[in-house]
C-alpha cells in the first residue's frame, strides 16, 4: 500500500503531540516508527515513553544550540551541518520503517539548517510504502503540495502570551 505524506502545522499547539499520537498508533499496530527530531536534543518529556515503546527509535541531535534566532554565524553554520547530517541519516535509514516522522522539519527548512530542496527530492522518491510526517509552522507551498494530509493547529489563546511559560510533560 502507498504511503501518505502529512503535515501537520500552524501557530497552535500541537504539532508534535500529533505526531506521537500517530506514532504509538503505528507501534501498536505492528509497524516500525523512525521518529526524528530537529531543534531538540532529546532532552524533551516525549522521550521518555517513545523510547519504551516497542517499534519506535528515535534520532536527534544531541548538541543543543537554543533559540535559533539567537545563534550567532558560527553557531547557524554549525547547526545547518548538524542537522544535515541527521537528516541524510534518517532518509538512510527511512527504508526500514513503515512511518517516518520528522518533527520540526518544517521549521529547519524555514531557518535553512536543512534543505528543503533535498527534503522535497526524498518524499518524492520516498519507498511506496513510507508513511512519512512533517511538523512545524509555515510549510512552503511545495511542500504543501507533495502532501496527502495537512492539519493546520491555530492558536486561539494561548497561556504563554500571558508569560506563563512553558510547562514540563504539557509542552515540553
Amino acid at each position: 500500500m502507498k504511503g501518505l505524506l502529512h503535515i501537520y502545522c500552524g501557530d497552535g499547539k500541537g504539532k508534535t503531540t500529533a505526531a506521537i499520537g500517530l506514532s504509538v498508533r503505528a507501534a501498536g499496530a505492528g509497524k516500525k516508527v523512525l521518529f526524528v527530531q530537529f531543534f531538540k536534543d532529546g532532552t524533551s518529556s516525549e522521550h521518555a515513553v517513545l523510547s519504551k515503546v516497542d517499534g519506535i527509535d528515535i534520532m536527534v541531535c544531541h548538541t543543543h544550540y537554543g533559540l535559533f534566532k539567537r545563534l550567532d554565524e558560527e553557531g547557524r553554520r554549525n547547526a545547518a551541518r548538524d542537522y544535515g547530517l541527521l537528516l541524510e541519516n534518517a532518509l538512510l535509514a527511512a527504508p526500514s520503517y513503515d512511518l517516518l516522522v520528522l518533527d520540526e522539519s518544517i521549521s529547519a527548512c524555514n531557518h535553512g539548517t536543512i534543505s528543503e530542496e533535498r527534503l522535497a527530492e526524498s518524499l518524492e522518491s520516498r519507498p511506496e510504502g513510507l508513511e512519512v510526517v512533517l511538523t512545524g509552522r509555515k510549510p512552503s507551498e511545495r511542500l504543501i503540495a507533495l502532501a496527502d494530509y495537512v492539519t493546520e493547529m491555530k492558536k486561539i489563546r494561548h497561556p504563554f502570551d500571558e508569560g506563563v511559560p512553558a510547562r514540563k510533560g504539557i509542552e515540553f
